[in-house]
Order: C-alpha cells, then structure tokens, then sequence
C-alpha cells in the first residue's frame, strides 16, 4: 500500500566559505528554505550548489531527504530548535520514517519519481556548519541518517506538494542497513551482499567493490 507524506520545506543551497579545521572551503551545506515552484532535473533543485564534487551531489546523490519527525527527536537530543533545512536537506518531508527506507523505493512528487539510493553519512563540514566537533559520532549512533535520491523522472515542485511514496518488491538493504554497513565495512555480512545487488549511489558502489 502506498503512504503519503508532505513537502513541508524546498532547500535551496548557495556556495558560501565555512571553517573546517585550520582550513576555509567552499561549501553549500547551508540551505535556505524557499517558498517558489522549483524545477527538479537529474542533478537535483536547478539553482542548488553542490561544492565538494567528490564527495556530494551528482546523479545518485541528486537529492537528500530528511523528516520533521528526525529533526523533532534532534531538537530535544541537542535541546535547541532545528529549522528544516539545518542539517542540509533539500526537501524535508512531514512525519516519515525515513530510516525504514530501502535502497530502490520511491516517491512520486508531482510528476518526479525520485528512487532511493544512500543513506547520509556525515562529514567535517556538517560538524563545522553545526559548530559541534562531537555531532558526527552523536550522528552514527543516532541512526537517522535521512537518505538521498536519485531523479527518475524530472519535474517541477514546492512546498505543501504531495510525496507517495511506493515501496520496492525488491529484497533490497535499508537506509539505516547501509548507513551501519559504511562503518563496519563487513564484507561477510549477508547486508554487504544485498547492497552490491542493488541501485546504490555509484560512490558506495565503488567503495564497497574495492573492499
């Protein structure tokens, strides 16, 4: 059966220098929430900046979608308010589990298909962004990772649209499932041969093959 979920925030991100360590890069992890009609193509929001190439962004990591329900827990974890887009989502969704999806599932927005590909995995310039050095292992072991996206089919979207959300048939891994696998990197996990047999972000792909 299907599930509806809202758009409760688009995010738009503009390249702006953040200090990382001793050094200042460039970077589009700060998102501005905005209240237009955006076009989606496969490379996520027309206008997003994505600064780090080798790391964020491209087609299997188009966009990234994160929940009020996280952010909900997050905010009385860290005891402060967590406005959507803070963590750097593009779209934050109303009251989804997102930490239940499996790699293959999808959500129709409009007239987008948008598949599920890699859970988040957080880096320096989040813990710098959140001026936190501890908030990358409070992230793993908080195990709400969010996932990102791949664009199936391109279209157009705001805030307030509907996302259906439609499951895959497949016996694919979970978000949360690849989000551990990362860190254990278990090549004997049963998990570390589901995800080689399923549509993952290219990045962990490769990651994963060479290990």
């Amino acid at each position: 059966m299907n599930i509806h979920t809202q758009i409760i925030s688009v995010n738009l991100g503009a390249r702006k220098k953040i200090q990382i360590g001793s050094r200042v890069a460039d970077t589009g992890i700060y998102k501005n929430p905005i209240r237009d009609k955006i076009k989606i193509n496969q490379l996520g929001l027309v206008g997003d900046v994505i600064a780090d190439t080798k790391y964020h962004g491209g087609k299997d990591q188009a966009l990234y979608l994160y929940s009020q329900i996280d952010y909900d827990w997050w905010s009385k974890k860290l005891n402060r308010n967590l406005l959507p887009g803070t963590f750097g989502e593009n779209l934050t969704l109303s009251n989804f589990d997102t930490s239940n999806l499996k790699i293959g599932d999808r959500f129709h927005i409009n007239n987008i298909i948008l598949e599920v590909t890699m859970a988040r995995i957080p880096c320096a310039t989040f813990a710098a962004k959140m001026k936190d050095n501890s908030i990358v292992k409070v992230f793993k072991h908080a195990k709400r990772p969010g996932a990102y996206t791949r664009v199936i089919k391109e279209g157009e979207l705001q805030i307030g649209d509907k996302a259906t959300f439609v499951p895959t048939s497949e016996d694919y891994p979970t978000v949360l499932e690849l989000f551990e696998l990362w860190y254990t990197k278990d090549v004997k996990s049963p998990i570390f041969k589901k995800a080689l047999k399923a549509p993952i972000a290219e990045r962990t792909k490769a990651t994963f093959e060479s290990l």
